[in-house]
């Protein structure tokens, strides 16, 4: 009787190594695209590390955006730049413009908020607000359902929208204070 049973937990642990070698292929074959992408309780550092997510060769920082760590937002190519430590792009992406534009300038990182509803009734997370243009509050954000459609132009909105993994790494990088340099 011994060596029936050893027998059947052998064929038992060969059919369970099999099975899990089995899923292991399969996990690997439908790795999601997005997997390894920052998180949002991933460290600032761990985001910091990543190259800018634009697939193609992204374009340069503006010249005239200053120095230093900060983030630069081009009003004319709707693009943002996280620049870090030794002037060095930890990231750019494409934006989609509110309706009010900021002036170019240099600002600071005046308030945020993880999760709320956008003035155009959109629902809203990692919001970063810089400045304020004729009562109208100018800042980053992305919509929870990973949206960016543009904004009614009849509306006076000050929400420049980012895809939800971009308005992760800006919540991570723009803490209060940070500055922001807008440039034409």
């Amino acid at each position: 009787m011994a060596s029936s049973s050893s027998g059947f937990v052998a064929g038992l642990t060969a059919a369970a190594i099999a099975a899990v070698g089995f899923l292991a292929y399969q996990a690997s074959a439908n790795v999601p695209d997005d997997l390894g992408k920052p998180s949002a309780t991933e460290s600032p550092a761990a985001v910091k590390s990543k190259t800018p997510s634009d697939k193609k060769a992204p374009s340069p920082v503006p010249d005239d955006s200053g120095s230093g760590e900060r983030v630069v937002y081009s009003l004319s190519h709707d693009r943002v730049w996280l620049v870090g430590a030794n002037d060095k792009v930890t990231r750019t992406f494409k934006v989609t413009p509110s309706t009010v534009d900021p002036d170019p300038d240099t600002y600071r990182v005046t308030s945020r908020t993880k999760s709320t509803t956008g003035s155009d009734g959109t629902a809203i997370e990692h919001v970063v607000r810089f400045t304020t243009v004729e009562g109208v509050v100018i800042g980053f954000s992305a919509a929870v359902d990973g949206s960016t459609p543009e904004p009614d132009p009849t509306a006076k909105t000050g929400g420049i929208r980012e895809s939800r993994p971009d308005g992760n790494a800006m919540w991570q990088f723009a803490t209060i204070g940070r500055t922001v340099v807008v440039v034409k």
